[in-house]
C-alpha cells in the first residue's frame, strides 16, 4: 500500500507556514509577499491538472508490485549526528527499478535526518568549521569576518564532487552558500541596527567553499581535510572577473570600478552545475533583496525595492545603496564559473548566459563538442533558458587546454523557450478535464535572444541592444514572448537519454486576479505542489531550436485526483511537494530534493525511475530536520550526499532560542551542514 500521509504540523502551527516567514525574510526578500515582476502578457505555463493526467494512464494490469510501507521514525535529539532511527520494512533491495531498492521512509516531522533501513549516515562538514590555515575553532559568540572567511560558509546548497589524482579516496567538495539568516547567527541580533562586525561576519559567510574531503572505505563516512592547499573561500568581497559580451559595459561601470570587469563577490548562490572540463557553476538567484533604494522599472522588474534591505547592507558599504551606485545590481544575477584545481584563479562572471535569478545551470555537449548550458530562472511567471555555445571542448590537462576551456562560455546564442499546447484551448478549462486527445503535451521552441562572438555580439531582440539582452535578459524575454513557468528551479539534462527535466516549485498565485490563468502546458490553479516537465530536443540534439514537452511528474498528496507519476500506480508512491534541485544517479533514475513542502511534513530527497517498466515510481529517501530544506542532492555509486539546509529556521526562532535540535543538540546554535548517507552493508546506493 502506499504510505500513508500525516497531517501534522510543527510547534503547534502548519509547518509550511511557520517556516516561511523567517526563511522568506532571509532567503529572498520576501518575493512571493511582493507584487509578481513580470506583468507582461505573455502565455503562461504552470500547473497540471492532474486529475486528468491520472484519466491518461491506465493503471498497469498485470505487474502491480506491492512497495513496502514505510513506518516514520523519529530522532534521539541530543545526538550530535542527529541520526534518526531507520525506517522499518522489508529488506534494502527488496522492490524497486535498480537503484530505488531500499525502504522509503515515511512522511514524518521528525527533528532529525530520517533515512532508511540499513543505511548510515555522518555530518560531512558544518557551518564554521575551519578549512584555511590559521582558521579558528567556532565560536558562535566570537565569531569574527576573518575566522569566517577561513572556515566553511553558510547555509550550503548546490554540492558538487570533483576527483583528486594522485591522493587515494580524497575527493574536492565545492559548495554554494546562498544566503546569511543573521536571527539564527547572532545572539542578540537587532534586525533594525545591525552592527558593522554583524554585517561583515554575514558577507564572509556568503560564497563559495571548496574543500578535500576523505572517503573511508569501510563505511562511506566523509571527513574534511583541513589546511589541505586546495581548500578555498570565495566571499561577498572576493574580486571576480566578468567576462563574455557584457564585459565592460557602460551597463556594469561603477564609481569603484570603471572598466565594468571586476565586481567583488557573488550572493545569492543557489543550485550549479559541473562542466565537462572539471570546472563547477553556481547560479546567482534572489540577489536583489541585498540591494536598497531601487526606483527604476528596470530594477522592478528584478524585484528590486525602494526602501531599506532586510540586512541594511547599505549603511556599511555604498555599493548596495541603489541611489548611489545603479549599475552595482547589474553585477549580480549571473552564472559563475570557479577552477577548483586552482585556487589562486579568479572566478568569473559569465554574461554570456544571461542575468536573470539564475536557480543553477547545467551542462550538456552537443554531437560536435560545444557545451549547452540549461537555467531557470526562479520567479513566479518567469522564463528558462538554455545557451548553446560555438566553441568546441578540447580533451586534455594541459594549461593551454584549460584556457581554452575556460573561454568556453563567453560565446555562443542565449535562447528562451517558448510551449505551446497541441489542444485547443476550449478543451483545456484548468479543472483538469481530459482534453481530446487524452493528455497533456505540446511542442515548444527555442527563441534567439543575442548571440555573442569573438568580435562583438548580436542582439535578435527588436528594440534593445546586444549588451542591454544580456544585462537585462529578463526584458528581452518579455518581447520575444516567451511562455510564463511556476518558478523554474534546477534544469538537469540526463546523462543516459538526453530528455531535459525542468522543476517547476510552485506557484499559488497562478490564475488569482488578473494572473494568467490555465494553458494546456500548465494547468492547475493555484498551484501549492509544482510539477516536473519533461523535455526532448527535437532529434535529441542538445543545440536544436525545437523541442517536445510532457509532463512527467504532478506533485501532490497522490491521493488526490490532481496528482500523476508518469503514469505509475499512485498507491505505490510517496507523497511530493514542491520539486526544487534535481540529480541522477548512475544508472539514470531522477533524484529530487523538496524546498516548502506544503502537505504538512517535512522536506524531503526522493527518488524517481525516468524510463522501463517502472518509470513513475518515485520513493522518498531521507527527511530533513525541523525548519530544514533539502538542497544540492549528489548521488554516487555508493553515497548520497545532502545539503541540510536552514535547519531551525521557524518563524519565531532566534540563536538564544533554538527551534530546532539540529545537528548538535538541545540548546545549540543551529549550523547548516553537509550530511553524507551509505549503505552499511558497503554496497551500492538502491541495488
Amino acid at each position: 500500500m502506499r504510505i500513508q500521509l500525516p497531517i501534522i504540523s510543527v510547534d503547534g502551527a502548519p509547518r509550511h507556514g511557520a517556516r516561511a516567514a523567517l526563511t522568506c525574510r532571509f532567503r529572498c526578500g520576501d518575493a512571493c509577499f511582493h507584487e509578481v515582476p513580470n506583468t507582461t502578457a505573455n502565455p503562461y505555463v504552470g500547473d497540471v491538472v492532474a486529475d486528468a493526467l491520472s484519466r491518461r494512464t491506465v493503471m498497469r494490469a498485470a505487474a502491480v508490485v506491492t512497495a513496502a510501507a514505510a513506518v516514520g521514525a523519529s530522532a534521539t535529539l541530543s545526538a550530535p549526528q542527529a541520526s534518526a532511527a531507520p525506517a522499518t520494512g522489508s529488506r534494502p533491495g527488496a522492490h524497486g527499478a535498480r537503484g530505488l531498492r531500499f525502504t522509503p521512509v515515511a512522511p514524518n516531522t521528525a527533528d532529525a535526518v530520517t533515512i532508511p533501513d540499513g543505511y548510515a549516515q555522518n555530518v560531512v562538514i558544518r557551518w564554521g568549521e575551519p578549512i584555511l590555515r590559521g582558521a579558528p575553532a567556532f565560536d558562535p559568540d566570537r565569531q569574527t569576518a576573518e575566522a569566517q572567511a577561513k572556515q566553511f560558509g553558510y547555509n550550503n546548497d548546490f554540492l558538487a564532487l570533483l576527483p583528486l589524482h594522485g591522493e587515494p579516496h580524497r575527493q574536492i567538495l565545492v559548495a554554494n552558500h546562498e544566503y546569511t539568516d543573521e536571527v539564527l547567527m547572532f545572539r542578540g541580533y537587532d534586525a533594525e541596527n545591525p552592527t558593522r562586525q554583524q554585517v561583515e561576519v554575514a558577507w564572509a559567510a556568503h560564497g563559495l567553499s571548496a574543500v578535500v574531503v576523505e572517503e573511508d572505505r569501510r563505511s562511506g563516512k566523509l571527513t574534511p581535510v583541513p589546511r589541505h592547499p586546495l581548500n578555498r573561500r570565495v566571499t561577498a568581497t572576493t574580486e571576480f572577473r566578468v567576462t563574455g559580451p557584457a564585459a565592460g559595459s557602460d551597463l556594469l561601470k561603477t564609481s569603484a570600478d570603471r572598466t565594468g570587469t571586476k565586481v567583488l563577490g557573488t550572493l545569492n548562490n543557489c543550485s550549479g552545475g559541473v562542466t565537462p572540463w572539471g570546472t563547477t557553476l553556481h547560479g546567482e538567484e534572489n540577489f536583489n533583496q541585498y540591494f536598497a533604494g531601487a526606483t527604476r522599472a528596470t530594477d522592478k522588474r528584478y524585484g528590486l525595492g525602494s526602501g531599506a534591505s532586510e540586512r541594511k547592507w547599505e549603511r556599511f558599504d555604498r555599493r548596495f545603496d541603489v541611489a548611489r551606485e545603479p549599475n552595482e545590481p547589474h553585477r549580480f544575477g549571473w552564472v559563475v564559473e570557479l577552477d577548483p584545481y586552482d585556487p589562486t584563479s579568479t572566478p568569473r562572471k559569465r554574461t554570456a548566459l544571461g542575468r536573470f535569478k539564475h536557480e543553477g545551470a547545467t551542462v550538456r555537449l552537443t554531437d560536435d563538442g560545444r557545451p549547452v548550458v540549461y537555467s531557470g530562472d526562479d520567479e513566479r511567471f518567469d522564463y528558462f533558458y538554455k545557451f548553446v555555445g560555438s566553441k568546441r571542448m578540447r580533451k586534455g590537462s594541459s594549461r593551454a587546454v584549460r584556457e581554452h576551456n575556460l573561454s568556453l562560455l563567453d560565446e555562443g546564442t542565449l535562447y528562451v523557450a517558448r510551449l505551446s499546447g497541441d489542444s485547443p484551448a476550449i478543451e483545456i478549462d484548468g479543472t483538469g478535464k481530459l482534453p481530446a486527445d487524452g493528455e497533456f503535451d505540446g511542442s515548444g521552441e527555442w527563441i534567439p535572444l543575442a548571440t555573442a562572438t569573438a568580435h562583438g555580439a548580436v542582439s535578435h531582440v527588436e528594440g534593445m541592444s546586444a549588451e542591454e539582452v544580456f544585462v537585462f535578459t529578463r526584458l528581452a524575454g518579455d518581447k520575444v514572448g516567451a511562455t510564463k513557468m511556476d518558478r523554474p528551479e534546477d534544469i538537469e539534462p540526463s546523462p543516459h537519454t538526453g530528455k531535459v527535466y525542468v522543476a517547476l516549485t510552485n506557484n499559488s498565485n497562478r490564475g488569482v486576479g488578473t494572473n494568467p490563468r490555465a494553458d494546456e502546458a500548465n494547468p492547475r490553479n493555484a498551484n501549492k505542489h509544482g510539477q516536473i516537465l519533461e523535455l526532448t530536443e527535437h532529434r535529441n540534439r542538445a543545440d536544436s531550436e525545437r523541442f517536445a514537452w510532457s509532463l512527467f511528474l504532478v506533485a501532490g498528496d497522490p491521493d488526490d485526483p490532481a496528482t500523476y507519476f508518469a503514469g505509475f500506480p499512485k498507491d505505490e508512491v510517496s507523497p511530493i511537494s514542491c520539486p526544487d534541485n534535481v540529480a541522477f544517479d548512475p544508472y539514470g533514475n531522477l533524484w529530487i530534493s523538496t524546498d516548502g513542502n506544503a502537505l504538512g511534513h517535512h522536506d524531503g530527497l526522493f527518488g524517481v525511475a525516468t524510463r522501463g517498466e517502472r518509470r513513475g515510481e518515485l520513493k522518498q529517501f531521507l527527511t530533513m530536520p525541523k525548519g530544514a530544506e533539502t538542497c544540492g542532492p549528489l548521488v554516487q555509486d555508493r553515497r548520497v550526499l545532502v545539503s541540510v539546509q536552514h535547519p531551525g529556521e521557524i518563524d519565531g526562532a532566534t540563536a538564544e532560542k533554538p527551534l530546532s535540535a539540529w545537528p548538535d543538540g538541545p540548546g545549540r546554535i543551529n549550523r547548516p551542514a553537509v550530511v553524507a548517507v551509505w549503505r552499511r552493508d558497503g554496497r551500492d546506493i538502491g541495488v
